[in-house]
């Protein structure tokens, strides 16, 4: 991976994007930094030190949200807005043409994304400010009629949609894709305050054992993020017009892990979801509403671990599935195989090969799912063993850990494209 890197330098067209690469990164690091007014700082950290759910899209932010900054929102709208893009794509019929509609298609998908983007940042914006203002964290009046809530709103959502643009510049001038570099940025940049908290009070064995648990787990992403079953495809020959295509043998590659981060965080949100609401009305004056309120939040809230991991990794796996079906579609896989004169060796063409296909989907995604949800779970188990490490573990454990390996794999695979197109033969080995 090294050599990579240091070949990829040695170019001047890569070392350029690499280099506006950090550029973009350095800018959304600074922009982390500028706090909306508006905020008691001691309050606002008290309010992430005990809100998981908050904690985890402060994760994705790069801490941001918790110091309340112009970027404060991070990824978020855009992030949902994509989401629920994808799943309109697989039930909506004018989304399902213009997603088969290839490179156009997908440009418009992409464009009502940004215009989703829009209103899901406003309204994220002002559920943000109302949930502070419960709280009492914000120093200002909290009304739509007020300037300052209307400026704050303005300087959340324009943050939001600023990230989404500079994601989309690296991704059109970098490398790989500038969305998940930004929640790469967000995650790492944690990191050097994480290690020098754990560093004032260090405990050496702890580390050691942390890092060797971290190296396993790096290696084990790797292995079920690039893991894939390779289905064999063969092509007959045929004849079109005046010319003649020979048949060839070929394979296609089912990922083990297709639906990457986003079920973790589908389950999260949903199932910190009731306790987070529940909190809302532990002060009710209603005694019974009180009542209930107190026992969703100390049965379905995080502290209580033996219900709410059990819960957490079997929502994991079943989101995992209902992903996953979402983004393979055995029915057009094999139609788009027949149309194109491939079958697999041993199946018949047509309803057997999708019968085929979803059966070993749903084998190879029993192994990604439980893949998902000991990830998931995993900061649990570190805070159990290693204790909070400085922050060191929530930095770097479960879902962070998963997106910056997958992030820096992807990556390191398009360095190798783009220096194997400039014919850097015997670079790469």
């Amino acid at each position: 991976m090294i050599e990579t890197l240091l070949n990829a330098v040695r170019s001047p067209e890569i070392r350029r994007k690499l280099l506006f690469v950090g550029a973009m990164l350095i800018i959304f690091r600074l922009l982390s930094h500028v706090p909306v007014p508006g905020a008691d700082p001691a309050a606002l950290a008290n309010f992430f030190e005990d809100n998981a759910l908050f904690g985890l899209l402060d994760l994705f932010s790069g801490g941001g949200l918790a110091r309340f900054s112009v970027v404060g929102l991070g990824l978020n709208p855009y992030i949902n807005a994509s989401i629920i893009m994808q799943l309109m794509s697989g039930v909506v019929p004018r989304l399902i043409e213009l997603s088969r509609e290839g490179e156009y298609g997908r440009n418009k998908i992409n464009q009502y994304t940004r215009y989703l983007t829009v209103p899901l940042a406003l309204l994220q914006s002002y559920a943000f400010l109302a949930l502070l203002n419960s709280q009492q964290v914000l120093t200002t009046t909290f009304d739509l009629a007020s300037p300052e809530t209307l400026v704050q709103i303005v300087i959340l959502t324009t943050g939001s949609l600023l990230l989404m643009w500079v994601g989309e510049l690296v991704t059109e001038r970098g490398i790989g894709n500038g969305i998940s570099f930004i929640i790469f940025a967000g995650i790492i940049g944690r990191v050097p305050g994480a290690i020098q908290e754990f560093f004032a009070s260090p405990d050496i064995s702890v580390l050691v054992a942390f890092l060797g648990l971290g190296a396993a787990a790096v290696a084990a992403i790797i292995l079920i993020t690039e893991g894939q079953r390779r289905i064999p495809v063969e092509y007959a020959s045929r004849v079109r017009g005046n010319r003649v295509y020979q048949g060839g043998r070929t394979f296609l590659p089912l990922k083990v892990n297709q639906a990457g981060v986003i079920p973790i965080i589908f389950s999260m949100s949903i199932l910190l979801f009731p306790a987070q609401i529940a909190g809302y009305f532990t002060a009710s004056e209603v005694e019974w509403v009180a009542a209930g309120a107190t026992w969703i939040v100390n049965t379905l809230g995080p502290q209580n671990e033996i219900v709410y991991l059990p819960f957490y990794f079997l929502l994991t796996v079943a989101f995992t599935y209902f992903y996953t079906a979402f983004t393979f579609k055995p029915d057009e896989t094999a139609d788009q195989l027949r149309k194109n004169g491939g079958f697999v060796p041993g199946i018949r063409p047509g309803k057997p090969t999708e019968e085929y296909l979803s059966k070993v989907v749903t084998r190879i995604t029993l192994l990604g799912s439980v893949f998902l949800g000991i990830v998931a779970v995993s900061p649990y188990a570190l805070g159990a063993f290693f204790g909070d490490l400085g922050g060191l573990g929530v930095s770097l454990g479960g879902t962070g850990l998963l997106i910056a390996v997958s992030v820096v794999v992807e990556t390191m695979k398009q360095l190798e494209a783009q220096m194997l197109m400039r014919n850097y033969e015997g670079f790469i080995k």
